[in-house]
């Protein structure tokens, strides 16, 4: 690894300025679950005994060339095979040192290469990026502002052609224009931040020897922002809460927002989870109505001040429109005609991402998480089966599965003594955290099984749902992915700085530390590996933080070999089973900068955490993709610490010189001959 001054002035948490524009300061409001669900711990034993009912006897097996899956016989882990002083395949690389630099930082023998920027031109004629000289219209042409999900669709058997798509969760204003007045916005500057938001599609080549990715433009390339038609699907289409003045059909809007992870669906689509969209809408107070504040929709003016400039943003003149947004989309990056759908029966919350599994029968299994403090895990499980093929057909028909099914929320219990969950993040006497869960059923179709609640109600106000059948409250639900060959569920649980705060509630078996900075990683395993089993075992794989610190667990794995982390966000995994992990908030550790890490989760190494890459200062990684060629990273908000802007830039990457900040994608790869034991090599 390059060793480089560390900067000293880095701020010890995230940027107010980050808070603020990401989330409209989520972490300073009041916690929108004030429900008195109950923890369960104290009675799990007359639920079941999960040591009998448990035996993940069976997983799923994804096909690698078709994208399904079906329930069968594990193999055998190649890891097992291996010295228990060998690096396992995938993560044999030097991890990295936590730092403060202001750049990437790879292991020693890796290389990295740029490939996307905020603002560079998506389509032929487009200017190229000129921070000085920004308009609309360019912006709607080129890569959007904080770039957070990424996914790589090949286009031809040896990955030389692409299409990346990526998210564009936020914009930071203070960070795109010289002397922005967050009082006085002018309309330019808001319609260049709608511009900036959505997400980008566009073609990238690789080269033939190396990992390096270059933008090209194609007929594939695509901008979605916030005033692009989707189309709404699903069982509250059309409902009275969803229709507005523009929109009395209540099955289209413009555009989406605050869109933070996602996923690839087995027929080639995108889903991309909107998540916080709460702060885009003004003059919630006046309406005092619960379901807002339950969404955390609140106050009179934005931070932004859209309202002045689009009524839509107004809540006193379409006080629905809110409720437009919320939901996981559906795009068809191989179709550049299509419409993208938003779908209304995986519910309405802040979702952080929707990842599938396909059961042995055809049918579908989506996962999503509620990115808050207290909120919850939701399961979704269709009526419909895949059809196989990659045909524009056979994609038109698995689009619609996400229709129709069964929409479930998580319910977890520990199985230790209540006495031995207290708040230090000590292991209890059976020496792990863990239990069983159900799944509890919301919705189907146009049925509720929700007491007082319609089935619409239920798919717009899903949080209130959840909180009506006693689901679990957990430490802000982040990324969910399914083992492409276990099938195991693994959930980042980021952090909650609120547990066990007057009034909040306090230490629980899946979320056992009080004033929880760090998070920690769950491992769902459901019941004989089937992802339509409403009863699941569960236990917490890490408990993210200073490897020297008590409470900290790296499923066994000796501590002192382990790198540090804070707030897991994505996950992902590579072609060796391997989980990747980026963090979110690592400043919460000595103000070091944000990385990303892998960890076996099988074998001798089991929960063996290493540190692949860091960001620049200020920046969070998201992302990520991870090949046997290369490696891809979203860099977001880079330079947002506390007093930066346009006018004082505490960052000049990745461009270098005096240079303003840009959000970027990044690969990382390992020149030379592909070796069999590397990822990106």
């Amino acid at each position: 690894m390059r060793h480089l001054p560390l900067l000293s002035n880095h701020s010890s948490s995230r940027a107010a300025l980050t808070c603020e524009y990401r989330c409209g300061n989520a972490c300073f409001h009041d916690v929108p679950n004030t429900s008195a669900n109950n923890y369960l711990g104290d009675v799990v034993q007359q639920l079941i005994d999960r040591r009998t009912a448990f035996k993940a006897g069976a997983v799923v097996a994804f096909a690698a060339s078709t994208g399904f899956a079906a329930t069968g016989t594990a193999t055998a882990d190649p890891e097992e095979r291996q010295r228990p002083d060998q690096a396992p395949r995938g993560l044999d690389f030097k991890a990295v040192a936590p730092n403060q630099l202001d750049a990437v930082v790879v292991p020693d023998g890796y290389q990295q290469h740029v490939v996307i920027r905020w603002g560079d031109p998506l389509f032929p004629g487009v200017p190229q990026f000129d921070f000085d000289d920004q308009t609309a219209e360019k912006q709607a042409q080129q890569f959007g502002f904080n770039c957070d999900f990424a996914a790589l669709l090949p286009q031809d058997p040896l990955g030389l052609v692409n299409l990346l798509v990526t998210n564009h969760e936020y914009t930071t204003e203070p960070m795109m224009f010289h002397g922005y007045d967050a009082n006085n916005p002018t309309e330019e500057q808001v319609r260049i931040a709608w511009a900036a938001h959505g997400l980008s599609v566009v073609m990238v080549r690789r080269s033939a020897t190396s990992g390096k990715l270059t933008p090209s433009f194609s007929r594939f390339n695509r901008r979605f922002t916030l005033h692009t038609p989707f189309e709404v699907r699903g069982p509250a289409a059309g409902s009275d809460l969803l229709k507005t003045s523009v929109d009395p059909t209540g099955k289209r809007v413009l555009g989406t927002m605050n869109n933070c992870s996602g996923g690839v669906t087995p027929w080639g689509t995108i889903l991309s989870g909107e998540e916080n969209f709460n702060q885009y809408f003004a003059n919630a107070g006046p309406l005092n109505d619960p379901r807002l504040t339950r969404y955390g929709v609140t106050g009179t003016a934005t931070g932004r001040k859209w309202e002045r400039f689009d009524k839509r943003f107004d809540l006193a003149q379409e006080p629905n429109e809110v409720n437009r947004f919320g939901w996981v989309v559906e795009l068809d990056p191989n179709d550049p005609t299509s419409t993208p759908v938003k779908h209304t029966a995986l519910g309405r919350f802040k979702h952080e991402t929707a990842n599938i599994r396909v059961a042995a029968d055809g049918r579908v299994v989506a996962y999503s998480g509620d990115d808050e403090r207290f909120e919850y895990i939701y399961k979704f499980i269709s009526t419909g089966k895949v059809r196989k093929g990659d045909s524009k057909a056979a994609r038109r028909h698995n689009m619609t599965l996400l229709d129709d099914g069964t929409l479930y929320v998580g319910r977890f219990t520990g199985d230790s003594p209540p006495a031995e969950i207290d708040g230090t993040g000590k292991l209890p006497s059976d020496g792990n955290f863990d239990g069983s869960g159900e799944w509890i059923p919301l919705a189907s179709g146009d049925r509720s099984f929700v007491e007082g609640m319609t089935a619409e109600e239920v798919y717009v106000f899903t949080r209130l749902a959840g909180d009506k059948v006693g689901a679990t409250k957990m430490d802000r639900p982040e990324d969910i992915q399914a083992h492409p060959t276990t099938g195991v569920v693994y959930c980042a649980l980021s952090n909650n700085v609120d547990r066990g705060k007057p009034g909040k509630e306090g230490a629980t078996e899946p979320n056992p530390r009080l004033l929880n900075k760090h998070g920690q990683v769950l491992e769902v395993t459901e019941r004989r590996g089937d992802p339509l089993a409403l009863a699941f075992s569960w236990n917490l794989f890490l408990v993210c933080g200073d490897p020297a610190a008590p409470d900290t667990y790296f499923a066994g794995f000796p501590k002192d070999q382990v790198s540090p982390i804070s707030s897991p966000d994505n996950v992902a995994f590579d072609p060796h089973g391997n989980l990747w992990i980026s963090s979110d908030s690592a400043a919460a550790l000595n103000g070091n900068n944000d990385g990303l890490f892998g960890v076996p989760v099988s074998g001798s190494h089991r929960g063996h955490l290493k540190q692949f890459l860091t960001v620049p200062r200020g920046a969070e990684t998201c992302g990520p993709v991870i090949t046997e060629r290369v490696v891809l990273v979203c860099v977001q908000h880079p330079g947002e610490v506390d007093g930066a802007n346009a006018d004082n830039p505490v960052s000049h990457w990745p461009d270098g010189g005096t240079s303003q900040p840009r959000p970027s994608v990044v690969a990382v790869w390992k020149p030379g001959r592909r070796q069999p034991d590397g990822i990106g090599s």
